[in-house]
């Protein structure tokens, strides 16, 4: 078998498929060869290619069942299958647990956890009675692993994402496979509002083992690994992508390293 990523002829939904992550995750698929379908509420300000290549894009807000129901609906109607789902849309303002309203945390639930839930329960429905199935990637976070700080909401929906996407790969399985992304920082067009400044972006990727924060197409490449058939007995499964995680703070402070050479000394 060849070890390569080829998806030629399969057709992809990418939610929140046209900035930031998402971007990524579509140009990883279209180099890989598939269609990429991308949905988001607002379209690019500059078309998503790659290799000449581009993706087709649907407005839909996640949130809305029956907006849902129509975009998948769409996609089968034009292409025939659906045969991958990944889902990205998400996202959190920094807002602290105790000043943000009820209604503020209910939103963030609801984009982060029950939104992916609903695309992929469309998205199964097609799957199940395709003769090849199909995969589904939800993009979770480091967020949902340790504490969250700042957006504890958004912390908690991504620990349910990924009990989720256990709890689906055995409910759907043999026919779907259900995996999850775990990702660490990422760098796109938006860092600043979170990390500040480019010095305040690079520090935060010093702290990261591989000394840089992801890029979008890291991401994308881990999401097609994933659909693709070189991991056709993975399911169930939450693939770390965040560079080695992050460095325990007592290191920082530890004057172990110091007083060890004194001692040589």
């Amino acid at each position: 078998m060849a070890l390569e990523i080829d998806l030629a002829g399969s057709v992809v939904l990418v939610t929140g498929g046209v900035r930031g992550i998402g971007a990524g995750v579509s140009k990883a698929f279209l180099a890989a060869g598939a269609t990429v379908v991308a949905c988001a509420r607002r379209p690019a300000d500059e078309p998503v290619r790659s290799g000449g290549r581009e993706i087709e894009y649907l407005p839909c807000d996640v949130r809305d069942a029956d907006a849902v129901r129509a975009l998948v609906e769409t996609i089968v109607e034009r292409h025939g299958h659906l045969d991958h789902l990944i889902n990205n849309a998400g996202g959190a303002p920094f807002a602290l647990a105790a000043d943000a309203s009820e209604n503020f945390h209910s939103k963030i639930i609801e984009l982060n956890l029950l939104a992916p839930l609903l695309v992929s329960q469309a998205a199964n429905a097609v799957m199940q009675r395709q003769s090849s199935g199909g995969s589904i990637v939800m993009v979770s976070s480091v967020s949902g692993h340790r504490p969250s700080p700042g957006t504890a909401a958004y912390g908690a929906a991504k620990a349910g994402i990924d009990n989720l996407t256990g709890s689906l790969a055995v409910e759907w399985a043999p026919k779907v496979r259900v995996n999850s992304l775990v990702v660490g920082p990422v760098e796109t067009e938006q860092s600043e509002l979170h990390y500040g400044d480019q010095d305040g972006i690079d520090a935060v990727g010093e702290t990261i083992p591989l000394g840089r924060m992801a890029k979008p197409d890291d991401v994308g490449r881990c999401a097609a690994f994933l659909a693709s058939p070189l991991a056709s007995y993975v399911s169930g499964a939450t693939l770390l992508v965040h560079g080695g995680g992050e460095r325990p703070a007592f290191l920082a402070a530890s004057n172990a390293a110091l007083g060890a050479q004194r001692a040589d000394a």
